[in-house]
């Protein structure tokens, strides 16, 4: 096999976890018309139409703020804004229904692409639109008249699911009518929000043309729970354009108190960024979630195949000792895992022997995409803690190829005469493990 060959399959190995808790998940994903104007469609709609040959349901939801005022230059009218949100009179209202009726045809028609050598070749992705947004007036605010402007007053979600249910992908513009037929143009982040928590997806995912909420260093914040965000919004100023942060933020932070898993804040600008949060550890802008979404605990019998998969490549490189699935399933108690959005990253195992007041430590394991964050030494920690917790004085282990990690943890080189007799006795001299041990303070 060459590297390059190695490197695809390492590639596919690392992702699958994520293909598997995708799998027939609802994702509502709302793109900027931003994105569009910046001639990145073409790209998205391949990974859309990726990830719903993946089985995942998507609902898309693309804004129009830049064709909106492309329509009103050549009408020769300005734009006002306030609160965040568009003044619709009738000029603009009229140019957002231009603008939204050439942007579906344009999505509708990327979708149909089939041409042989490319992503979309052999693709079937029938998408569904309509009339799902029931609508109301802003009204006036600080004395202001927002006329055509609205909000979501109802969604019909029954319909929605449907169409998903289907296998379509469902295409949404940011309009919606008022029971007496009354148009009335809404914002993306509005209907996208609103459309998440009706049909309680997994995602909502904003590609927009902000890289994700960053700090007072100007750093990317890649994770914040719902309070979190909440906090941080009430330090900011309100926002007066629906380009600032702040007005993504306010509705991923409204999408997860209605129910939705995750909301994900992603810059178009990278190409595939969609695709890069969705399938890697870190991602690539700011997630929101109701709460911190690593946790380390103690394994139960529904971990033992994220174990297996974790463990499997070390296993086959001969890094580890293979386990099989019934020893796993026998030992699992004695496991500890560090979880991320629901998938298992990293784990070990605790096996103790009372008498001699000690325990291996065993399967230690974070995966690749992970590595070099401190989860290691993080689960090293916590198996401490569980020794301590038993009456255990000392751990060790046995490892063939990390022992300069674990000296610089504090373990010590033994000889494995040292090691308690059960365990001396199930020795592999062909492996030549070194054992190390370290005191428990």
């Amino acid at each position: 096999m060459t590297t390059q060959q190695e490197q695809f399959v390492g590639w596919l190995r690392s992702v699958a976890p994520y293909i598997h808790a995708h799998r027939g998940k609802t994702f509502v994903v709302a793109i900027a018309g931003e994105l569009i104007a910046a001639g990145r469609l073409n790209a998205l709609v391949q990974d859309v139409a990726l990830l719903a040959a993946m089985g995942v349901r998507i609902v898309l939801i693309h804004g129009f703020r830049p064709q909106i005022e492309d329509q009103l230059r050549e009408k020769g009218v300005g734009s006002r804004y306030s609160h965040g949100m568009r003044v619709t009179d009738a000029i603009a209202l009229d140019a957002a229904q231009e603008a939204a009726g050439q942007l579906r045809f344009e999505i509708e028609a990327t979708f149909s692409q089939g041409l042989p050598n490319t992503p979309m070749a052999g693709a079937t992705v029938r998408v569904v639109s309509g009339n799902f947004i029931t609508a109301k007036p802003v009204g006036v605010i600080d004395g202001l008249d927002f006329q055509h402007t609205g909000l979501v007053r109802k969604v019909d979600a029954p319909t929605i699911q449907r169409a998903l249910e289907y296998g379509a992908v469902v295409l949404m513009s940011p309009f919606g009518f008022s029971p007496t037929g009354e148009a009335f143009n809404l914002s993306m982040e509005d209907v996208a929000s609103s459309v998440a928590a009706a049909v309680r997806a997994h995602k909502l995912i904003m590609i927009t043309e902000v890289a994700g909420v960053i700090d007072e260093n100007h750093n990317l914040v890649p994770e914040l729970t719902a309070t979190q965000a909440e906090n941080l919004l009430a330090r900011l100023p309100d926002p007066q354009q629906p380009t600032d942060t702040a007005f993504y933020l306010r509705h991923a932070v409204r999408a997860v108190r209605g129910g939705v898993g995750r909301a994900h804040i992603i810059p178009f600008a990278l190409d595939g960024s969609l695709l890069v949060e969705l399938f890697t550890h870190d991602g690539v802008g700011t997630m929101i979630a109701d709460e911190h979404l690593e946790h380390l605990r103690e394994a139960t019998a529904d971990d033992v195949g994220g174990i297996l998969q974790l463990i499997g490549p070390l296993e086959a490189e001969g890094v580890l000792v293979k386990r099989n699935r019934t020893e796993i399933e026998r030992d699992i108690a004695n496991y500890t895992v560090l979880e991320h959005d629901g998938i298992i990253f990293g784990c070990a195992a605790l096996y103790p022997y009372p008498e001699q007041k000690t325990g291996e430590m065993a399967a230690l394991t974070v995966d690749p995409s992970a590595q070099g964050q401190g989860d290691g030494e993080r689960i090293l920690k916590r198996i401490e803690q569980r020794a301590r917790a038993q009456g255990l004085q000392s751990i060790f282990v046995l490892t063939t190829r990390t022992m300069h990690w674990f000296i610089k943890r504090g373990f010590v080189l033994v000889e494995r005469e040292w090691l308690p007799p059960d365990r001396r006795l199930r020795y592999d001299d062909q492996r030549r493990s070194r054992v190390l041990v370290k005191r428990l303070a």
